[in-house]
């Protein structure tokens, strides 16, 4: 686990974890953020060997922690043989060079675990290209900690000069990957816009399901439309979104998409440098958002995920709560999540417990945003009524003796063959 600017070991084994409780924090809350990051360092294959939680009245600029502080985690540490300190707790680049000098270990942040991770997790060209942009901004101010490790072949004239320092060079390197990067990402976005707006020729309503990592989004995914996105459990097993379609009763079409998982204490970097990916949040129809049902800190994981959908500019979309994992929920969860989100439905990704439920929602939400057409169709034209079913959605038919009347609705672009069978009001 080395990032490629750092001087730290090519291979992290056993970290010891630091969380830091604050008095502007609920109580219990750093240990639940704290149990978080030991899954997400774990995630990474890394051993925990011991998680100290530091009652903190006052941050230092020097070490966060006091000096005293600072000492006994050290020693602990190497005592357990540990090869890197992480804190749960943001560090600034002064702060973790600073702990750095005092152990000789390697120290890095919770900003730093989730980068690897993203890193580890990405396998489109987008996504990469997202956790490569984030990740240089996040180092950028951290050179000084390992210069070493990039070229010192500089020239002169448009490279600089002889005065010119070498961690000045390695600055201008960063900053020009990150404008290269940024670039690359534009063309990549341009062209998943150019897809998006094909998909919209025929319209077919549209629906994101977000939600905390690890809720079992890309389960209720693979069961609701019989795709094979990876589904395990452990945090963001996948950050690629995923559009597959979902035919609904009457033949309603409904493109769903998986979108990468939430988490306390995301990196700003990370949300900046998403939202590309999340872009399908902003432009659907509506959002289900996943909540595990099971885990004992779902009401911080429904604040997160809300918090995070109104740094996007998507706090006004219309929003399925959906409680997932009811095969392994007891009475008091149910009540508890009850108390939480009155109107939420109760799922089973696994079982298929309450599906038929989602399902009949989402109808309803797509019939409110495109109101429904009475047709009459002549009987000799039952290509009229084939038509129907295979690009829009039949609400209800009835025969009559001087044809077959239809409720339905269709894409505008099917407007001009369907208008000669529309009943006026």
């Amino acid at each position: 686990m080395a990032d490629f600017l750092t001087d730290k070991p090519a291979k992290l084994e056993r970290a010891f974890l630091v969380g830091v409780q604050t008095a502007d924090m609920q109580e219990g809350e750093a240990a639940e953020l704290l149990g978080e990051l030991k899954e997400l360092v774990e995630n990474l294959r890394i051993a925990v060997t011991r998680t100290e939680l530091v009652n903190l009245r006052r941050a230092t600029p020097a070490l966060l922690l006091g000096s005293g502080k600072a000492q006994e985690i050290v020693d602990l540490a190497k005592a357990d043989g540990a090869d890197v300190i992480i804190f749960d707790e943001a560090l600034s680049p002064a702060q973790q060079r600073n702990w750095e000098e005092l152990s000789g270990l390697a120290v890095i942040d919770r900003q730093e675990v989730i980068l690897e991770i993203f890193s580890d997790r990405a396998h489109t060209r987008e996504a990469t290209l997202q956790v490569a942009l984030a990740r240089m901004e996040y180092s950028l101010p951290r050179l000084t900690r390992a210069w070493t490790h990039l070229s010192r072949q500089r020239g002169k004239g448009a490279m600089g000069g002889e005065g010119e320092t070498q961690l000045e060079q390695d600055r201008r390197i960063v900053r020009d990957r990150i404008v290269h990067l940024k670039q690359e990402l534009a063309t990549v976005v341009k062209q998943r816009d150019v897809q998006r707006r094909k998909r919209q020729r025929v319209p077919v309503p549209t629906c994101a399901i977000v939600g905390y990592t690890n809720a079992g989004k890309s389960t209720l995914l693979n069961t609701l439309t019989g795709a094979q996105v990876l589904a395990a459990d452990k945090l963001f097993a996948t950050l690629d979104p995923t559009t597959r379609q979902l035919v609904l009763r009457g033949n309603q079409k409904l493109l769903v998409t998986d979108t990468v998982g939430f988490i306390r204490r995301l990196p700003h970097g990370l949300v900046e440098a998403f939202k590309a990916t999340l872009e399908e949040v902003i432009v659907a129809d509506f959002l289900v958002h996943v909540l595990d049902v099971t885990n004992p800190n779902v009401e911080q994981h429904h604040a997160t995920t809300l918090a995070v959908l109104a740094e996007l500019g998507a706090a006004d979309q219309t929003i399925i709560t959906v409680f997932n994992k009811t095969d392994a929920a007891t009475a008091t969860m149910r009540r508890n999540a009850r108390r939480l989100a009155p109107d939420a439905l109760f799922v089973s990704a696994l079982t298929r417990e309450g599906l038929d439920a989602l399902e009949a929602r989402c109808l309803e939400l797509i019939a409110e945003a495109h109101a429904a057409i009475e047709l009459l169709v002549p009987h000799a034209r039952y290509d009229v009524i084939a038509r129907l079913h295979a690009t829009g959605h039949v609400q209800s038919e009835e025969q009559l003796d001087e044809g077959v009347r239809l409720i339905g609705r269709y894409p505008p672009t099917q407007a001009a063959f369907f208008a000669p069978f529309v009943q006026k009001p």
